[in-house]
């Protein structure tokens, strides 16, 4: 008899320094996507890979739209030569998140020559796997990837694991501003990036 309270004591402990070290790397993780989302890498690269977010019918949300409007500041400032928007279609959308992206971006007077455009992701793996003939196409091996700042761990990783050298660039002005709303994001973010990695396990 003492020997199996002996042996319960052994297995909650145990039990009990795993949920710890979850907890930890749970933890970890948050810090690190915090961190890595005040980073800003800009440098030259062949293009600007602006990643898709919601679209309001022939109107970018106002996360997309603080999207769009960095990557056309890194065009306009020499940083690459092509814009590339990714993002589908939305669920009953007329219009796809990039032609959406392309239409704001000829408005603010971007070469349509300059534009890139993929209308078929709907995940951020999609937009690396589905913007891949474009970057065949046209030869690009570097990119500047920009989309909010929690997000930009996961989506560094992904281009990173597709192939591609990426530098990030997230936005400066993001939608998230209060710990109101960057904490629920963040922890998405958290759930979204352990998942990817415990998943790419098995790819």
């Amino acid at each position: 008899m003492k020997h199996r309270h002996v042996k319960w004591r052994i297995i909650f402990k145990m039990a009990g320094l795993l949920i710890l070290l979850i907890l930890a790397y749970i933890g970890l993780t948050a810090v690190r996507i915090w961190q890595f989302g005040q980073i800003d890498e800009r440098t030259q690269a062949d293009a600007i890979m602006v990643l898709g977010a919601a679209a309001w019918h022939d109107t970018p949300s106002p996360v997309f739209a603080e999207r769009i409007r960095h990557g056309i500041w890194l065009y306009e400032n020499g940083y690459a030569d092509f814009l590339i928007f990714t993002g589908g279609y939305g669920t009953g959308a007329e219009y796809s998140e990039a032609h959406v992206a392309r239409d704001y971006a000829l408005a603010a007077g971007v070469p349509e020559t300059s534009i890139l455009i993929e209308e078929y992701s709907r995940t951020t793996i999609d937009h690396f796997s589905y913007a891949m003939y474009l970057i065949e196409e046209y030869q690009i091996d570097e990119v500047i990837l920009v989309s909010d700042p929690f997000h930009m761990r996961r989506a560094v990783k992904m281009a990173s694991d597709a192939g591609l050298i990426a530098y990030s660039s997230p936005t400066p002005t993001s939608r998230y501003r209060t710990l109101r709303t960057q904490l629920p994001f963040l922890r998405q973010e958290v759930t979204h990036y352990i998942y990817y990695r415990i998943t790419s396990i098995f790819r």
